[in-house]
């Protein structure tokens, strides 16, 4: 990555470079399993829902938005509270340089200083660069999840990872 990177808590006005990002990723890659675009009223529903043990963090490349990562609730019964489910974004352009790694990493360590116990990660099992980001990370394989969604008319199967980030884990 270059010299002028910064990573910052998501505000509102990121959500159109958000909303870009991921609409993107729902209407060409498997990494999701939306099978709609989503609009700008979703994501901001979205970024509400997000703060506390739950926050959403962006980065910017030389001025320029170039991802973004969120802990979001697993489950929304309040036994799972203290579980997060990760999320990384990132823009074309700025793929394999780092990106991915650098907002895991910082959204991790809140993920340590805060309430949580476990991070789980569901990841389409042919996503093999995100795969090997999460192995990097330290997040272990849990399960497959076999021929579990159905995006551009092929059944997929996903890998389930977690990561224990509590101070005695």
């Amino acid at each position: 990555m270059t010299s002028a990177v910064s990573i910052r808590p998501a505000r509102t006005s990121d959500l159109p470079a958000i909303l870009a990002i991921y609409n993107r990723s729902v209407a060409t890659e498997t990494a999701n399993f939306d099978l709609e675009p989503a609009t700008l009223s979703d994501r901001a529903a979205w970024l509400a829902a997000h703060g506390g043990d739950f926050p959403v963090l962006v980065t910017e490349i030389d001025g320029t938005f170039a991802g973004y990562a969120s802990l979001s609730h697993y489950n929304p019964k309040p036994a799972y509270d203290i579980t997060a489910e990760l999320s990384v974004y990132v823009a074309e352009d700025f793929r394999r340089q780092g990106v991915a790694r650098a907002l895991s990493e910082a959204i991790l360590e809140l993920a340590r200083a805060g309430n949580l116990v476990t991070v789980v990660s569901l990841v389409t099992s042919e996503n093999v660069a995100s795969l090997h980001l999460h192995e990097r990370l330290g997040f272990r394989e849990v399960g497959t999840l076999h021929r579990s969604g159905r995006k551009f008319g092929r059944l997929l199967d996903v890998t389930f990872l977690e990561l224990d980030v509590s101070s005695g884990g």
